[in-house]
């Protein structure tokens, strides 16, 4: 900075802010907080080599990062970061959880309020055409894969049990 006041950094560390500090950019004057947060979790040293590994255009991004995971490394010591996601995905789970038993409810409503008649169709006898072609009552309205493997199967059952009886 090496103007009127020094970086919060070079404030903090009780030194002079050069022209070009590397910590001037990110860690204003007016927000020491932020800094000392930063230097208590991670060291000067060590952001500042961070910092300086980095393109400058992608430097106030992983100074928000370092900040951000610092305050949770202050709250949760031990997990940081991973603690506070691993509690969030805890309770996006029990949303879910919640939404789907919401949802199951209004379901349980809506067919208290609109129940259902089953619909039977009725059979015209006089009408033959609900029959198989061997005289047996067609129940199943399958694809024709399925109802082929069935109507094989029952001209081979009846043909075992009934012999050579005509239809």
């Amino acid at each position: 900075m090496g103007g009127n006041s020094p970086c919060a950094s070079c404030k903090l560390l009780r030194r002079r802010c050069a022209k070009d500090c590397i910590f001037a950019p990110y860690f204003a004057p007016d927000d020491p907080h932020k800094f000392a947060i930063v230097h208590k979790v991670f060291g000067a040293s060590n952001v500042g080599k961070m910092l300086q590994e980095l393109p400058v255009h992608q430097r106030a991004d992983a100074v928000s990062s370092l900040v951000y995971e610092a305050n949770a490394r202050v709250r949760d010591p031990v997990y940081g970061c991973v603690g506070a996601i691993s509690y969030l995905q805890n309770q996006v789970s029990q949303l879910q959880m919640q939404l789907a038993v919401a949802q199951a409810e209004i379901l349980c409503v809506r067919m208290q309020h609109e129940p259902v008649t089953p619909t039977i169709p009725q059979i015209d006898t006089d009408d033959k055409s609900f029959l198989l072609q061997n005289g047996l009552p067609q129940y199943l309205n399958l694809g024709s894969s399925t109802s082929n493997v069935i109507h094989d199967s029952l001209q081979r059952s009846e043909s075992s049990i009934f012999g050579d009886m005509i239809f």
